[in-house]
């Protein structure tokens, strides 16, 4: 197999499991490898990060669906794939009834609650001969934060998994002829969630509770307000991102710890190093693996110019295991000291809810740690989402071991 078809085994289903033999083989390869449908793979950590800070390149997809005739000029888009300015203006908007500096406490004021739901989740598990961690813990602990967070009934919440899980798979960076279906059917998921949002929202106009959704429709202020179309995309933005991504962080932090029984037993010794192995984690397994960017002018990337115009795909998962940033890149250590990891990209699209994942993170996996000396791994490796960009397994089915 030639380097040219690297993003076609990558996003190949059959390589879910294991990617990283791929992402040693496009280091190998060159910083930069142009691909057979046009597209240029970047794997390499300086360049991952120096791309992620550049403004000559974009987050925008608009700019590679020039040929989609649904393709509206002027349509609304979240922040998380806007530049700047449009970027910095929706992004601050949201942030003001988020976090710091204008509302510093909404986060930690979830601290207790985040505690105390963990514990439920945990203890709900009791003595249950087999489970499923996906579906019985990691999953319906960020949902239940962010549908509180956001004020969205947590009983709709079959109705907004069903959108959520379109416009997750639209975004994904498989290439292909359906690149383009997927794109529009989940541009049309999109719209329809956003009309549900908006309505919730306006249900609280003039009866505001103390959720997000309420901060946004009773601003005060008409400078400071987010249109309708605004409101909707922004909100589907937070209750996807809320989610998703935190769901992988912890079941991907699950599967290597007992992938790493004498890292567990560390960890289960010494808690203080918790903080340390979600950073780990996060360079380690990290949820997202995948960026997709456009140039908006040629771009030279060690040596190569990579021309305007033709698609950018960043694997942050492998510039977090270049041997040439991180000492021993393939090692799961909690203790890793200099762990500036790409996990939660760079730049001006760091994410947004960063805090919120680590707070989630590290009460699931405290709770977690003390039981899973007793349990074992009931398939390895586990079945995987299809995919590729928000990588972790749909299921981890997990057995308590039976007495010696």
């Amino acid at each position: 197999m030639t380097a040219d078809t690297l993003l076609e085994r990558i996003t190949d289903h059959a390589c879910r499991a294991d990617p990283y033999p791929l992402y040693a083989e496009l280091r190998e390869a060159g910083p930069v490898v142009r691909q057979a449908d046009g597209s240029h793979l970047v794997g390499t950590y300086h360049e991952i990060n120096a791309l992620l800070h550049d403004p000559r390149v974009s987050a925008d997809p608009r700019y590679g669906l020039a040929g989609d005739p649904e393709l509206v000029e002027g349509e609304r888009l979240p922040f998380l794939v806007l530049d700047d300015p449009a970027h910095h203006r929706l992004r601050t908007l949201a942030m003001r009834p988020f976090g710091p500096p204008h509302t510093p406490g909404r986060v930690d004021a979830m601290r207790g609650r985040i505690a105390e739901l963990t514990g439920e989740l945990a203890g709900g598990l009791g003595d249950r001969a087999e489970f499923d961690l996906v579906d019985d813990f990691a999953y319906p602990l960020p949902v239940t934060v962010i549908c509180r967070l956001l004020g969205v009934p947590r009983e709709d919440e079959p109705l907004f998994r069903r959108w959520s899980d379109v416009i997750v798979a639209s975004a994904d960076v498989q290439p292909g002829e359906e690149a383009a279906e997927r794109a529009r059917t989940g541009r049309r998921a999109r719209m329809e969630m956003g009309r549900y949002l908006v309505d919730l929202a306006e249900q609280r106009r003039g009866r505001p509770g103390d959720d997000l959704l309420s901060a946004f429709v009773n601003e005060p202020d008409p400078a400071l307000r987010l249109t309708r179309e605004e409101l909707a995309e922004t909100a589907v933005l937070l209750l996807i991102a809320g989610h998703e991504t935190t769901v992988n962080l912890i079941t991907n932090g699950v599967l290597t710890l007992l992938r790493h029984p004498d890292q567990l037993d560390r960890l289960r010794e010494d808690p203080g190093l918790l903080p340390g192995a979600v950073e780990e984690l996060l360079r380690f397994e990290p949820p997202v693996q995948l960026r997709r960017r456009v140039p908006l002018a040629d771009v030279e990337v060690a040596g190569s110019v990579v021309p305007k115009g033709e698609p950018l795909v960043l694997v942050i998962a492998s510039g977090n295991r270049d041997p040439r940033r991180f000492r021993d890149p393939d090692r799961f250590d909690p203790a890793r000291a200099d762990n500036q990891h790409l996990g939660f990209g760079g730049g001006v699209h760091l994410c947004y809810g960063a805090p919120l994942a680590r707070i989630e993170a590290l009460a699931a996996l405290g709770a977690l740690i003390p039981r899973l000396g007793e349990v074992t791994l009931v398939e390895d490796p586990p079945p995987y989402r299809r995919n590729a960009m928000l990588r972790g397994p749909r299921h981890l089915p997990l057995r308590a071991r039976q007495p010696a």
